[in-house]
């Protein structure tokens, strides 16, 4: 069962731009640090960018300055603006959804993924 839709990837030229979508449930988002992983050829899943239910930011140090992540709570969706990209930007980008909730006293957290969107910047 898809719990993360993402949207938004494609191909693009070196230095461009693309924006990138994730939506989900209302339970889910609302209870979530979201983020941002990818995944390239040969590569482990790394962490991209990420935000908490407050909106404070992390991002890796190789997207700072170009990347920018951002979370609308009213309709549940969840943005990656990425500017000037580059050929080491290609990969399987996929949204994250980390939630806690309090059920009784108890913290229950877990975690969701999105099936991917292909990003591949030409040089």
């Amino acid at each position: 069962q898809v719990q993360l839709v993402e949207s938004g990837g494609g191909l693009v030229q070196f230095g461009g731009s693309l924006r990138l979508s994730c939506t989900t449930s209302r339970s889910i988002f609302s209870s979530s640090t979201m983020g941002w992983y990818r995944q390239a050829p040969g590569n482990q899943r790394e962490l991209v960018a990420a935000i908490t239910r407050s909106s404070t930011t992390n991002y890796a140090d190789s997207v700072k300055g170009r990347f920018t992540i951002s979370r609308d709570n009213a309709k549940n969706i969840l943005y990656l603006q990425m500017n000037s990209l580059k050929p080491e930007d290609t990969a399987v980008y996929y949204c994250n959804a980390d939630s806690e909730n309090n059920v009784g006293g108890v913290i229950l957290r877990n975690k969701y993924w999105g099936q991917g969107t292909q990003v591949t910047v030409s040089s």
